[in-house]
Order: C-alpha cells, then sequence, then structure tokens
C-alpha cells in the first residue's frame, strides 16, 4: 500500500480543531486554530500561524525545543 499524502481537514473539523503549535518551551496553545500550515501539515491559531517558533516546519533538526 502506497502512503497517501495527507489531506487538509474539512471546514467543520477545523472550526472544532485547537492550535496545534507548540513553543519553544513545548508548551502547548489551546486556541481556537484557523489556519493551516502546507508546510508541516498542523492547523494555528492566528497568533502562532505566523509564528515560525511554533510550527515543526520552522524547527532545526536536533532542536526540538525545551530545557536539554
Amino acid at each position: 500500500m502506497k502512503p497517501q499524502p495527507a489531506r487538509e481537514p474539512s471546514r467543520e473539523q477545523q472550526i472544532e480543531a485547537a492550535c496545534e503549535g507548540v513553543s519553544p518551551l513545548d508548551e502547548p496553545c489551546n486556541e481556537a486554530a484557523s489556519v493551516f500550515c502546507d508546510r508541516c501539515e498542523r492547523w494555528f491559531c492566528a497568533a502562532h500561524a505566523e509564528d515560525e517558533e511554533w510550527h515543526a516546519c520552522g524547527v532545526q533538526p536536533g532542536d526540538e525545543g525545551g530545557e536539554g
């Protein structure tokens, strides 16, 4: 079976979804999601949609955040 590309959730799923962003200190955001990132395929609230530090696609390999 071939892997299928991720599909963008429907508009109904978007309204119910919470922001999937995680801060550099591993703190989740629980605001309502309104923006879908095509690069990391996650939903974000309006505030974190523009902030690359909250996106998985903006984190450098080996630098996942948190204290280490």
